[in-house]
């Protein structure tokens, strides 16, 4: 049935108040509404979602790393603050960014959003000074005042004071300009005796805090907060509301969303490894390009995983091969996951024919935490696919049962050996480093085939108890211990022959 002009009027009136309501509760909906060409990702609603629980005071403290140019500031220091003024109209925020001119750009953004008829449909009770208003309120590009509320504006650059009234909400978009900036100690140390001496000093027990910004360096404001103890890491699948609820009042969720997903899908996160954030505006072509040209700036900005260059065990200035030689073997070693947030890894590495090439050429990786009814068929793929004549697995902790799996599924492809490793680990990878990094040689495009194996060898710190990983290194070390300490390499050991 053909509905009436009259009908047709009447139905769009209620979906525009439908919509107005839905506005004035989720940061999403009020962003389609005040910003018609807005089109969110599946990544954009994620975020938008907890923004909204930021505003509504659920969460308290949170930390925010995205790759630049996915639209990070649009939701937090735009619309954001804008929502705030309507659900929220007695808080007073402050926006801080790298310099004074950047915060106040956000500034005269978030007023002409208030201005616009759909915010005045959404919040009509809000009301902050227009242009050329002469009350007795403050509007100035520094400090915004509410006319008929508590609430209040100020856009501060870092260095910049911030006294007057306390803060309920500071919002820290961007409080680096540059790489540059972003790498200076100078600037490092600014930045943080800024916010401890002037930023922290205007917030009280139910202040909110939010930080956004690309990830420059291991000594930024987000790393020593880490470093302090003060920042607790999200996995994407705990309940946040719970997680939020269970933190003491100074510390904060981190939230980080890589340009490149490298770990396990979450349910906040449900992207496969290796696939991009936006692939529509940064595909993954233009990703790998930008991480092959200097994938130690990659990792800061895009993955938002800045490591420090000295104390490192390893680093990336490896030895690699565009072609192979010819092999007299090819062999793998297997180091399964021992506990829940271990990870398996297999390297497949072949022995040169030449007796003058001492090097181990890896060939292929299988680096997850998945459990092991996908890693014993995955296994078993990647060494009959290689042609892999021996694999040495460890046999602790079910090693020995994942052993006796890979090998019913190669059958005689393949010879599995099985032993048990009870040396130290710490002691034995940093024994071995030297030689491990003297012996192996990768693709030259390692860094592209397996990421987050790439960054958990050339992030490894020499302080054993500063990884949170460390079954690459120890599988890389078995290798070595295999190939060299081994009076014959053919000789494997204490092991079994399954």
């Amino acid at each position: 049935m053909q509905l009436t002009d009259e009908e047709l009027i009447e139905l769009e009136s209620l979906l525009k108040l439908n919509q107005i309501e839905d506005s004035r509760k989720d940061i999403l909906k009020f962003t389609e509404t005040t910003f018609k060409k807005f089109k969110p990702k599946r990544f954009h609603k994620k975020f938008y979602d907890i923004l909204t629980l930021f505003a509504l005071g659920i969460i308290k403290n949170v930390i925010f790393s995205m790759p630049p140019q996915h639209g990070k500031s649009e939701g937090s220091s735009r619309r954001l603050p804008a929502f705030v003024a309507g659900i929220r109209p007695d808080v007073k925020v402050a926006l801080i960014s790298y310099a004074a001119t950047k915060a106040q750009k956000f500034g005269r953004e978030i007023m002409s959003i208030m201005r616009e008829p759909q915010y005045k449909d959404i919040f009509p009770d809000v009301q902050y000074p227009e242009r050329g208003y002469t009350g007795t309120k403050a509007n100035t590009n520094e400090s915004r005042e509410s006319i008929n509320s508590d609430g209040s504006m100020k856009f501060v650059g870092v260095g910049g004071a911030l006294t007057g009234d306390p803060v309920d909400m500071l919002i820290m978009d961007d409080l680096y300009k540059d790489w540059q900036e972003g790498n200076s100690p100078i600037v490092q140390q600014r930045t943080w005796d800024w916010y401890t001496a002037v930023a922290e000093t205007r917030l009280h027990n139910d202040s909110q805090q939010l930080i956004v910004f690309t990830r420059w360096s291991e000594n930024d404001l987000v790393a020593i907060l880490e470093e302090k103890g003060y920042v607790h890491e999200w996995d994407g699948n705990q309940d946040i509301r719970e997680l939020a609820a269970s933190l003491e009042p100074d510390q904060f969720i981190k939230i980080n969303i890589p340009a490149i997903k490298e770990d396990e899908p979450s349910e906040f996160d449900n992207r496969t490894p290796g696939e991009p954030l936006w692939p529509e505006r940064h595909s993954l072509a233009k990703l790998i390009s930008s991480r092959d040209k200097d994938p130690d700036k990659f990792d800061c900005l895009h993955q938002g995983n800045p490591t420090p260059k000295t104390g490192l065990l390893y680093g990336n200035d490896w030895k690699t091969y565009s072609e192979l030689p010819q092999f007299k073997i090819i062999k793998n070693y297997t180091d399964t996951a021992d506990t829940g947030t271990d990870k398996l890894c297999s390297i497949v590495y072949g022995l040169p024919l030449s007796k003058t090439d001492d090097h181990y050429y890896v060939l292929d990786v299988l680096y997850t935490d998945k459990p092991m009814e996908d890693t014993e068929p995955a296994t078993a793929e990647m060494l009959i696919k290689n042609r892999v004549k021996q694999s040495r697995i460890e046999s602790n902790n079910g090693g020995r049962g994942f052993a006796r799996q890979v090998q019913n599924i190669v059958k005689r492809a393949s010879s599995i050996f099985w032993f048990h490793q009870g040396g130290n680990k710490e002691s034995r990878i940093y024994s071995n480093s030297a030689a491990v990094k003297r012996s192996l040689v990768f693709p030259d495009d390692w860094h592209i085939r397996w990421p987050e194996f790439y960054k958990h060898v050339t992030k490894y710190k020499k302080e054993f108890s500063s990884n949170k990983f460390d079954d690459a290194p120890d599988a890389m070390t078995g290798i070595i211990e295999t190939e060299i300490t081994s009076s014959n390499s053919d000789d494997w050991g204490n092991s079994g022959v399954i």
